[in-house]
Order: C-alpha cells, then structure tokens, then sequence
C-alpha cells in the first residue's frame, strides 16, 4: 500500500478513488434492488408500461380472434365485449398515476393529471358511432378532452420528468448522490424518441381528422388508420415506462444499444476529438 507521503496533494480534500466510487456504486445499486420502496416505484412503473403495451393488442387482434372487427378507434370498443378490457386497463393506469410520486410537486401533479384523465377516459364514453373530437353530448366532449390530455402528460414524462444528466458511469452517480442507473444516454433516448412519438402521433391525428379530404379519409377509415395511429402513441409511452422500470426486455434493449454505440462511436471522427474514444481522448 502506497504511503501517505507518496499520494498526490489534495489541497486539504480528499478525492475519492475511482474504485471506491465503483465500489459504492455497486452497494448503492445492490440496496436500491432490495430496498422495498425503490421496488414499489419501479413495479408501478412496470405495471403502467405493461398496461399500455397489452391494451392495443387486447383489443384489437384479441377482439378480432373473438370476432369483434377493428373498430375506428380504441375508444369505440367501450360498445363490445370488450368494454370491460378497455375501462379496466384505463382505471388501472389511472389508480398506478395516483399511487406514483415523483421527484417534486410538478410531477405529483402531472401523475395527478394523468391519474384525471385516464379516469376520465374510462367512465366517460365517447358516443356511438362518432369519431373524438366531433361528439354530441358533454360526456363524449369529456371523454375526447381527457383523450388529448392524456396523451401529453405522457408525452411531458418522457421529454420532462424521466430523462436525466449525468454520466453513464454508475460511480459518477453516487458522487454526484443520486441514484446508480446504467445506460443513462441510451435510456434518454429511448425517452425522447418515446416523446416525440406520442406529440407526432398527435398532431397526424389532428391533421387526419381536420384536414384530410372526406373523400381520403373515407378510404383511411377502411384501414381503421386512428386506430393504428393511437397504438403508435401508446406502445411509445409504454417504451418509456418499462424503460424508466427497467424491465428485463428494456434492459437487454438497453444494452445491446450500448453496444452498438461503442462499435459505430470510433468510426466517427470530428473535428475537435468528438466522436474518438475515450482512452484516446485521454
């Protein structure tokens, strides 16, 4: 062991050692897997994720094995037999919105909103026959204002509350004293594209209903094209969740999208050193 008269001078503070924070990284990830609260938030993260991966295809391949046509949109099987399935996925994700509890009282209140309008979603129908934003009774106003509203608070979480800085290196977690998370560039990234999708997702629904020729839409109505549109913005929002739960299919994603990386990254050469790796940076 080196002695103390050989180590560099600290300037009256100590720097912790590489190793260390490694080593501390591993008891911190070690503690945050058995510690029953940190358990809690990530199985409703994955029990959100689940819900929203699951529902598209509960309704519209599962309705189509048990003879139910695809329908115009998710909000129209609330008349089949598939009310059940589509009312109780939505209050499922509404109670796991208010159980969760974010870093600080903006996302309180956005899980909040989402916890409103998945609610809304589910006990206010929208009427027979008719598509989201054309309704003729308050109740079916209600149930297309708690549709938009939805949908962006999802899109807020994963372009606002889930990505984070920070190194993917576990130790510069715990040295800047917050939770260890790995793949923290790959996981921003499946958040933003997660995002992006769902406002994108929005804004062709808007266009399809407004400004697409009666004619064209009549031909798109025939393909139940707001039907796949809304199964586009909702397996994204659910990428987002069983990433932020790091569920073992999202991990592994996760993981050989790091790989890729690495090989592509010293392949890309900038100007400035950007792009080298980073034992040549070094």
């Amino acid at each position: 062991m080196p002695r103390s008269e050989d180590r560099p001078p600290s300037n009256g503070h100590r720097e912790t050692p590489r190793a260390e924070l490694s080593a501390q990284a591993a008891q911190t990830s070690l503690a945050e897997t058995t510690d029953p609260l940190v358990l809690s938030y990530i199985g409703i993260r994955r029990a959100i994720g689940i819900s929203g991966l699951a529902l598209p295809v509960a309704l519209g391949p599962g309705g189509w094995l048990l003879g139910i046509p695809f329908q115009d949109n998710m909000s129209s099987y609330y008349y089949t037999p598939l009310r059940d399935v589509f009312v109780g996925t939505l209050c499922a994700i509404g109670i796991f919105l208010f159980c969760y509890r974010g870093h600080d009282a903006i996302e309180n209140w956005t899980a909040n909103f989402g916890c409103l309008s998945a609610l809304g979603l589910a006990l206010f129908p929208i009427d027979a026959g008719s598509e989201p934003p054309f309704q003729r009774t308050p109740i079916g106003y209600l149930h297309t204002l708690s549709g938009g509203v939805f949908f962006l608070t999802l899109a807020v979480y994963s372009l606002y509350h889930f990505p984070r800085p920070g190194d993917d290196e576990p130790a510069a977690d715990v040295q800047a004293g917050r939770p260890s998370e790995r793949h923290v560039r790959q996981r921003n990234l499946v958040y933003l594209a997660s995002g992006l999708t769902i406002l994108l997702s929005m804004v062709a629904m808007g266009a399809y209903l407004f400004l697409l020729p009666d004619d064209w839409r009549a031909a798109c109505d025939r393909w139940n094209l707001l039907f796949w549109m809304e199964w586009v913005a909702v397996w994204a929002f659910a990428s987002a969740w069983l990433t932020k739960g790091r569920a073992i299919g999202s991990e592994i994603a996760l993981g050989l999208l790091a790989a890729v990386e690495e090989q592509v990254a010293p392949l890309v050469r900038l100007p400035g050193g950007r792009g080298t790796p980073r034992g040549e940076r070094d």
